[in-house]
C-alpha cells in the first residue's frame, strides 16, 4: 500500500506535515478530511524529512498508562478507533507520544491492526503489550484489554516507585559514607601522619597508611582497574552464558532475590489472569504472558508449564518442580485449576503478593540502613584507632 507525504492546515490555521498510508490519492484526501485537516498538497512517496518515527523514542510508563486508559474510555463510549487515536494524538502534551499516536493512526487507517502498528514502536510499546492488544482485537474485547493494561501499568509504576523511594536513603548513606572515608584517607590521615613517629605504628596504622599511599600514588591505576572490572562484567553479562548466570543471580541473590522473584511472578500472574478473564485461550495466554516475568529462566519454566498444559497436565506441576515459585502460590493455582476459576485466583495472587512484596521491601531497607551505618562507623573507627593509638603511645612515652 503506497505512502503519501502531505502538507495540510488544521482548523486552527496551524501547518501540519506528515506521512500517511492509503490505497490511493482519494483515500488519502479522505483520511485528511477525517482528521479535520485541509490539504495543501499530497504527494505519493515519503520525503526524507518525513521518515516515520519508527519507534525511536522512549515514552514514560506513566504517559503510556494515561494513553491506555483514555483510549479504553473512548472505545467504551462508542468512539471509533481511528477517531480515538486522532483525538489522543492531538491532545497529548508529550511530543514523542503524540508523534507515535499519529503514526499508529496512519497505520490503522491503512489497514494495519493496532497491535501490529504498536509492534513497530518497540521502544514505546513492549512485545507483551502489543501481543495483548493483538489478542484483544482478535477476540473483540480490545477496550477491556486496554483498560487492564492501564491498571497493570499503574500498579507496576506504584510498586516500582515504592522500591525506588525505599532505596534512596541507603544510596545516600553509601555516597556520603564513601565521601567521608575518602576525605579522611586523602586529607586528614596524611596531615596527622607527619606528627607520628614510625616506632609507634601498629598493624592498623600500617594498613591505613598503606591504603592512603595507594590512593594518592596509584589512583589512576585503581580507577582504571575498577573501570576494567565493570566493563568485563558488562561484557560477560551480554554473552548467552553470562546473561543466564545474571538472570539466575537475580532470582537467588540474598536479601533482594526473593523480592525480585516475587515481583516477576506477580507480573506473570496478573497478565495471565487478565488474558484468561478476557477470553484468551490458555495456551495462547501462557505463550504471551511468559515474557511478562522479565526473566529468561522464569520464562522458560512458564513455557514448559504451557507445554505441560498442552499435553493435558496441570499448570501447577511444572511450576512446583522449578523450585522458584512459592509453594503457597503453586497450591492456590492448583486449587484454582480444580475449581475452574484460575483467572480470578491469578489476579488475587498478584494483588496479595504485591502488598507482601511492598512490606518485604520496607523490611529489607530497614535492615540495610543500620547495616550500612554500622559498616561506615566501623571503617571510621578503624581509621581513628590507627591514628589515636600511636598518639597515645607517644604521649605515654613522653610522660614516662
Amino acid at each position: 500500500m503506497p505512502s503519501y507525504t502531505y502538507r495540510a492546515v488544521s482548523s486552527t490555521g496551524e501547518q501540519v506535515d506528515g506521512v500517511l498510508t492509503a490505497e490511493n490519492h482519494q483515500v488519502a484526501l479522505r483520511q485528511l478530511e477525517e482528521q479535520s485537516l485541509y490539504p495543501v498538497h499530497v504527494k505519493e512517496g515519503v520525503a526524507e524529512s518525513n521518515v516515520p518515527f519508527s519507534g525511536g523514542g522512549r515514552v514514560k510508563s506513566s504517559h503510556l498508562t494515561i494513553f491506555y486508559g483514555q483510549l479504553a474510555d473512548l472505545l467504551k463510549a462508542g468512539v471509533p478507533l481511528l477517531r480515538s487515536l486522532d483525538v489522543l494524538g492531538r491532545q497529548s502534551s508529550h511530543g514523542t507520544l503524540s508523534q507515535i499516536i499519529k503514526e499508529l493512526r496512519e497505520d490503522v487507517a491503512g489497514g494495519t491492526s493496532l497491535g501490529d502498528a504498536m509492534a513497530k514502536h518497540p521502544r514505546a510499546f513492549s512485545d507483551l503489550q502489543s501481543s495483548m492488544v493483538r489478542a484483544g482485537e482478535q477476540g473483540g474485547f480490545l477496550e477491556d484489554v486496554l483498560q487492564r493494561i492501564a491498571i497493570f501499568s499503574e500498579k507496576q509504576d506504584e510498586l516500582r516507585g515504592k522500591v525506588i523511594g525505599s532505596m534512596i536513603y541507603p544510596l545516600i548513606l553509601i555516597v556520603v559514607g564513601t565521601a567521608v572515608v575518602l576525605l579522611l584517607m586523602l586529607f586528614v590521615v596524611p596531615k596527622l601522619r607527619e606528627h607520628l613517629r614510625p616506632e609507634t605504628f601498629n598493624f592498623l596504622t600500617h594498613v591505613v597508611f598503606g591504603v592512603t599511599d595507594a590512593l594518592q600514588t596509584h589512583y589512576l591505576t585503581i580507577g582504571l582497574g575498577i573501570a576494567m572490572v565493570v566493563a568485563a562484567i558488562a561484557a560477560f553479562t551480554k554473552t548467552d552464558y553470562g546473561k543466564r548466570k545474571s538472570e539466575l543471580f537475580k532470582l537467588r541473590a540474598p536479601l533482594f532475590g526473593k523480592i525480585y522473584t516475587t515481583m516477576a511472578i506477580c507480573r506473570f500472574c496478573r497478565i495471565l489472569g487478565t488474558m484468561l478473564h478476557n477470553g484468551v485461550p490458555i495456551l495462547q495466554a501462557i505463550r504471551i504472558s511468559k515474557d511478562s516475568a522479565g526473566n529468561e529462566i522464569l520464562g522458560e519454566i512458564i513455557g514448559e508449564a504451557g507445554d505441560s498444559v498442552k499435553k493435558g497436565a496441570a499448570l501447577s506441576l511444572p511450576l512446583a518442580e522449578s523450585g522458584l515459585f512459592p509453594l503457597d502460590v503453586v497450591d492456590m493455582i492448583a486449587v484454582a485449576e480444580e475449581s475452574n476459576n484460575l483467572e480470578t485466583v491469578l489476579v488475587q495472587i498478584a494483588e496479595t503478593n504485591e502488598v507482601r512484596t511492598a512490606r518485604q521491601v520496607d523490611l529489607a531497607v530497614r535492615i540495610l540502613e543500620p547495616l550500612l551505618l554500622v559498616s561506615m562507623a566501623m571503617i571510621v573507627f578503624v581509621i581513628l584507632m590507627a591514628l589515636l593509638l600511636p598518639l597515645l603511645t607517644m604521649g605515654s612515652s613522653v610522660g614516662a
